[in-house]
């Protein structure tokens, strides 16, 4: 299978409907090989815009989700981002695409069996700024903290208090808030001050600490 042109015309589609707006993040959707991230089994879905199954009651993100989280967050270089949930490890993936090799992120994943794939996935990818921990995911990671940017890739209840504190001031925090079907919020910190803006309805598996 040609994953080269399946990817081009997936960037494609994602620009035409308004998913990507910049050229960092579609060059960083260009550059990340999706198929790396999904079971042997689904390779041939790894360019449709839907979520895949990845084990464990677990999903790879659909690409739409991904390019509208990076967009949010407006990531630049250098940035040192903190990743709630890895899953197999693409979102981390084109956000260390993005924010280049001067720029970190942390990703927590808290099932072993999940983190160890994410890790794998990662490292035949040939990315080198990415590190996986596990942990549980809704205490955020204080070993490397604040962070520029903090995303959460699946529902929570409320945006838990520990991810704020570990925001930089100015910073942004991403997460889906609700139970299944929820709202992607996307909180500002800046000046001391605290403010959302919710982004729309969305769908994710739910956060468990």
């Amino acid at each position: 299978m040609q994953y080269n042109s399946e990817r081009a015309r997936l960037v494609k589609k994602l620009k035409n409907e308004g998913y990507i707006k910049t050229p960092l993040v579609e060059k960083a959707f260009l550059e990340v090989p999706r198929e790396n991230f999904v079971p042997y089994h689904l390779k041939k879905s790894a360019y449709l815009d839907i979520p895949l199954e990845i084990g464990f009651g677990q999903t790879i993100s659909a690409p739409h989700m991904v390019a509208i989280m990076c967009e949010a967050l407006v990531l630049k270089k250098g940035q040192k981002v903190l990743e709630i949930g890895s899953g197999s490890g693409y979102h981390a993936a084109v956000v260390s695409e993005i924010i280049g090799e001067r720029g970190r992120v942390y990703s927590v994943e808290r099932i072993k069996e999940l983190a160890d794939m994410a890790r794998e996935n990662i490292r035949k990818t040939g990315i080198k700024n990415v590190e996986v921990f596990v942990g549980d995911g809704s205490l955020g990671f204080k070993r490397f903290a604040l962070y520029d940017r903090i995303y959460v890739t699946c529902a929570a209840p409320d945006i838990p208090e520990p991810l704020i504190d570990q925001l930089k001031d100015p910073g942004l925090l991403l997460i889906p808030v609700g139970r299944y079907y929820c709202d992607l919020m996307l909180l500002r910190k800046e000046n001391g001050k605290i403010s959302t803006k919710n982004l729309g309805g969305c769908a994710f598996v739910p956060l468990v600490g």
